[in-house]
C-alpha cells in the first residue's frame, strides 16, 4: 500500500535503485516540483491511488525537500523519507535483505558504492559530462575518451574545444 519514489537524477538511478521504485525520469533535482505537481493534477495519479508514500535519495538532504514538497500537495497521506538515504541503509543493511538493486551514485572520486559502502571499479566519470559510464557506455560508437559519451554527443565546435583541453592536461 505503500507507493516508493526516487527523488535522484535519471543518471544517479541509471546505476541503481531500489525494486519496484518510482523513476519520475529528472536531469536535475530542480525538475523534481514541476513532476510532483504533474502528477498531482494528473486524473491517472499513481500517488493518489496509495496511503502512503516513501521516498529516498543518496544521503537524505533531496528526500527531506521532497518531503515538504509532497505534503503540500498531499496534506492527506502518509509521507516518509529514509533517514540518511541510501548511503545509510547501504552501510546498515546486509545485501542478503537488501532491497536496494545495483550500485549507489556518490558524487566524489568513488563514483559508486556497493552495500558496505564498498567503492565500485565498475563505471568511470565522463570527462566531459561527468556522467558515470560503464564498460558498455565506453564501447558505445558515441564514446570518445576525453571528449565525449553517448549522453553528451558534442557539437563540432565543442568537439574542438575539449580535443584542446585534453592535450593541455
Amino acid at each position: 500500500d505503500c507507493l516508493v519514489i526516487d527523488t535522484r537524477n535519471e543518471y544517479e538511478i541509471r546505476l541503481g535503485t531500489f525494486r519496484n521504485a518510482i523513476n519520475p525520469n529528472t536531469h536535475n533535482f530542480t525538475d523534481f516540483p514541476e513532476w510532483i505537481r504533474k502528477q498531482h493534477n494528473n486524473t491517472n495519479d499513481s500517488i493518489k491511488e496509495k496511503s502512503k508514500i516513501a521516498m529516498f535519495c543518496t544521503g537524505g538532504i533531496r528526500c527531506e525537500k521532497a518531503t515538504s514538497m509532497m505534503k503540500e500537495l498531499y496534506p492527506e497521506k502518509d509521507i516518509y523519507h529514509l533517514e540518511g538515504g541510501i548511503l545509510a541503509y547501504l552501510d546498515t543493511t546486509e545485501q542478503d535483505r537488501s532491497y536496494f538493486e545495483g550500485e549507489c551514485f556518490v558524487f566524489d572520486q568513488r563514483i559508486a558504492v556497493q552495500h558496505g559502502l564498498v567503492p565500485t571499479e565498475q563505471y568511470v566519470p565522463c570527462f566531459a559530462c561527468r556522467q558515470p559510464l560503464s564498460s558498455q557506455d565506453r564501447q558505445h560508437p558515441s564514446y570518445d575518451e576525453g571528449i565525449s559519451c553517448r549522453y553528451c554527443i558534442p557539437t563540432e565546435k565543442q568537439k574542438q574545444r575539449f580535443l584542446e583541453r585534453n592535450k593541455q592536461i
